[in-house]
Formats: structure tokens, sequence, C-alpha cells
């Protein structure tokens, strides 16, 4: 199911964001979005359109991307802009996810963490590890060693290694 099919979840329900830039979606992501989406009735994938940052994909590149890649999964893909708790109380959310690989990730993350605990506390923030094997990938690892000619069919779905791939980066 993608955000074109999966209707928002009904009155009462437990609703979850799992959000960043998502430039490109990796394996490591999807196994963050799988499990989440088992803890809650409903997960968004909010994609950033993240004006600060040089991304290699478009908004709408990495939404479809994400969409592609998640089909068949119960989550949204949205666009977010802004603050992540604005977006939160926007959609009712009960849970922000946030995937972590290593302690360098977590101490970010806890500061985050509680950030955004200040400005909504209603929301939690859930951390969750993906599978051992996944957690060395990174988007910007698999950016540069696609950038560099180099295979990354065991970092990302299908559709997303074949975008990565240099002749796709020049279409």
């Amino acid at each position: 199911m993608t955000s074109a099919t999966l209707q928002p979840a009904g009155p009462g329900a437990r609703i979850a964001v799992y959000s960043g830039t998502f430039d490109p979606l990796t394996l490591g992501h999807e196994d963050v979005v799988r499990r989440a989406a088992g803890l809650f009735d409903e997960l968004i994938l909010a994609v950033a359109i993240a004006h600060h940052k040089k991304t290699r994909f478009s908004l709408a590149e990495r939404m479809a991307l994400a969409s592609e890649a998640l089909a068949g999964l119960p989550v949204r893909v949205l666009p977010f802009e802004g603050l992540i708790m604005d977006f939160c109380r926007e959609h009712g959310a009960c849970a922000v996810v946030r995937g972590i690989r290593n302690l360098t990730d977590f101490d970010y993350e806890a500061q985050m963490a509680a950030m955004n605990r200040k400005l909504y506390p209603a929301v939690e923030t859930v951390f969750l590890l993906p599978q051992a094997e996944l957690q060395c990938i990174s988007s910007t690892l698999v950016r540069e060693i696609a950038a560099l000619g180099g295979d990354v069919a065991q970092m990302v779905s299908p559709v997303v290694a074949q975008r990565l791939k240099p002749q796709a980066l020049q279409a």
C-alpha cells in the first residue's frame, strides 16, 4: 500500500511518524519501517523538503522512490517542512520513530528527542535499531559508493539501486 491507496487511520488510532530526507531510502530505513508499522496503527513516512541540504534526488523523486520501495507495507508517504512536532500535531501522531545505528546516532537523537518533548510533550520518541547487518548503511555512504561506480544492491531496494546507477544519475 502506498500513500495513494492507504487511508488515514480512524479516530483513536496510534499514529507514528518516521521522518528524514531519505536521500535515498536504504534497506536500514526499510527495516525500521517494517518493524514500526507493526507497532502502530498507522505509520507515516515524512519525507523532508530539506531546504538546508543539497539532496541527490528531488523531493518528488525521494517520495516516489520511497513509495515504490515500500509498496505493500502499511505506510503513508507524505512530504513535510518545518518542525516535525508541528507535523505530528497536524496528523495526530503519538510517536516519532527514529532509527539509530550507533552511539553517535543515539547521542544526536537523544538530544533531538529531549528538545521535541519540550516542543510537544504529547509525542513520544521511539528508537529502533536496524538489523545488525544493516547498521553500517547510511544514505550518504550509499550516494558516495554509487557515484564512484560501486555496487549498492545490498544496501538499497532494487528500484533505488537502478536509479543510482551512473547512467540514471545523468538522466
